[in-house]
């Protein structure tokens, strides 16, 4: 069986649930607000201005793994997952489709979302930006684009995983809302290495950790391949 119809019916799954779509255009919206919000407080000795600018990315991310979580979560309900299988007999074949449609509109989001929380940022901020140079913008808004691409695989790896959405929810939710905001401050060791903490070095002016901005991403896509991985797995070795 080819990969072109798999993947187009999996996107045609995707863009008839109201759920998915709400779920994008949340990730907009969310960075974007929380990214002006951001902006009226953004007093401080440690003051970063592309950081700040695109702040709301924190609060953003959460809708990027609810998307990634439904897609796949859907597929578990009702039998879904036995007919799509029963179509698509080949499963790794089925799961890179259903990853490929997860990933590429997020990706496209992402981007649209990093561009327009820096436009949105860098308008609330004024001219406390003024010393942010535009390769330093132009590479935070791509940064958050890829980010948020992988935050929504790597929730669809882990539900996959899991078989529960709601499971995967009630992990990656409380982490990155919670648990980021509590080492945000630590630098060193094992926190610069976490998923949400490595990858939004290059959400930031200058690093002061261990990772530099590409080699942060490179950490969160390893995050993100160890889940695909193991969602991979699940999917050829379980029971539909």
């Amino acid at each position: 069986m080819a990969f072109a119809p798999v993947l187009h019916s999996e996107w045609i799954k995707i863009r008839s649930l109201r759920s998915m779509i709400w779920a994008l255009l949340a990730i907009v919206f969310t960075t974007a607000a929380f990214s002006a919000l951001a902006g009226l407080d953004s007093d401080g000795d440690d003051f970063d201005p592309l950081y700040s600018a695109l702040f709301g990315i924190n609060f953003g991310q959460a809708a990027a793994v609810a998307f990634g979580a439904t897609a796949v979560s859907s597929e578990l309900q009702g039998g879904a997952l036995r007919l799509s299988l029963a179509a698509v007999p080949h499963r790794s074949l089925w799961f890179a489709a259903k990853m490929v449609a997860v990933g590429v509109p997020a990706l496209a989001v992402g981007l649209v979302t990093g561009f327009v929380s820096l436009a949105v940022g860098t308008a609330v901020l004024g001219d406390k930006t003024s010393g942010l140079a535009a390769a330093e913008g132009l590479r935070g808004a791509v940064g958050c684009g890829i980010y948020l691409a992988m935050m929504a695989l790597l929730a669809a790896g882990l539900t996959a995983l899991l078989r529960s959405g709601v499971a995967t929810l009630s992990i990656l939710i409380p982490f990155l809302l919670i648990a980021s905001f509590v080492i945000g401050g630590v630098s060193g060791g094992i926190a610069d290495f976490l998923p949400d903490k490595a990858g939004q070095v290059i959400l930031h002016e200058t690093s002061e950790g261990a990772l530099g901005p590409w080699t942060g991403l490179a950490v969160t896509a390893c995050w993100t391949a160890a889940a695909l991985l193991a969602g991979a797995w699940s999917v050829r070795r379980r029971d539909a």
